[in-house]
């Protein structure tokens, strides 16, 4: 089940009316642990998780104001702005709110929270059009993918940094699961030492055509880009848009004074990142086969 909800229902095509409903269906049923409440919490220095139990959401904080990374789907936005304030903060402090990629379970409250704080919308500039549109590449026919469009204000590419007070937030491409997807890295102190974080846009095929009639072009260049990326980079702290993709309860529920924190793992994401990089050229392989196949 954890990985159908990182795939969203990676297998079904999007073709037929049939098949539609289909995947109205089990987005459905995966709407039941997306939009599940959970607590709140402080996860390590100054980044609190305040998304709902199946898809994350970010605040990082600052004496100057805060960041937001991702929101969750439109119905469960009102949880965000409940969870920021349980912690003490105030969404009208929030100056930036930063998405990682353009798919509806990331975006699906971004227009309604940048309306309730006054925040800019910051994004990787390949996926402004789709965030900008409300629809998911390749796909635009696909209503229930579909979310409430939202303007974006400054696009980023490698290297463009955000900052705000003392935090430094550097945009990282790593494209493939969608055109724009970016991963966002930092570094946080963790009692006297200073980690770095990432939270990781995706790697995942999810529901992207690779082959024939692909759902962008140069997507198969753009995920090898990202594995390739992803060899280099050194990461202390893994974060990402699905909690179950880090194991956030596991380690939510070691969290203890004086222990060490349980969010700090060297090597966690070079390690999730090589089992993507599988999974893609398997994935890619599978297409292929397929594709010969029908042309008979």
């Amino acid at each position: 089940m954890r990985k159908l909800a990182i795939a969203l229902v990676a297998l079904i095509p999007l073709t037929s009316a049939a098949q539609a409903q289909t995947l109205k269906d089990r987005l459905a049923t995966l709407l039941v642990k997306w939009n599940e409440p959970t607590e709140p919490f402080k996860m390590i220095g100054n980044v609190y998780y305040v998304g709902t139990n199946g898809l994350s959401s970010y605040l990082i904080t600052s004496p100057q104001g805060h960041i937001l990374v991702d929101t969750v789907m439109p119905e469960a936005t009102s949880q965000i702005k409940g969870n920021i304030e349980k912690l003490g903060f105030k969404v009208t402090d929030i100056k930036y709110v930063l998405n990682t990629h353009a798919h509806i379970d990331h975006t699906g409250g971004l227009a309604e929270m940048k309306a309730a704080s006054g925040a800019q919308l910051i994004a990787g500039e390949a996926d402004k059009p789709l965030l900008e549109g409300g629809y998911y590449p390749g796909a635009r026919e696909e209503t229930v993918l579909n979310f409430p469009p939202v303007k974006v204000d400054r696009t980023v590419r490698e290297g463009d940094t955000i900052t705000l007070g003392d935090v430094k937030i550097t945009a990282r491409e790593t494209p493939g699961h969608s055109p724009g997807c970016t991963s966002w890295e930092f570094s946080v102190k963790d009692g006297d030492a200073t980690r770095t974080v990432l939270i990781f846009c995706s790697g995942t095929v999810a529901l992207n055509r690779l082959v024939t009639n692909p759902t962008y072009p140069g997507i198969v260049a753009d995920y090898r880009k990202t594995f390739a990326r992803a060899k280099d980079m050194k990461v202390d702290v893994l974060l990402a848009p699905h909690p179950e993709i880090y194991k956030m309860q596991e380690k939510r529920a070691k969290l203890a004074d004086g222990a060490p924190n349980p969010f700090v793992n060297p090597g966690e994401f070079n390690v999730y990142a090589a089992t993507l990089e599988k999974a893609f050229e398997e994935g890619l392989a599978k297409q292929t086969a397929a594709a010969q196949d029908k042309k008979g």
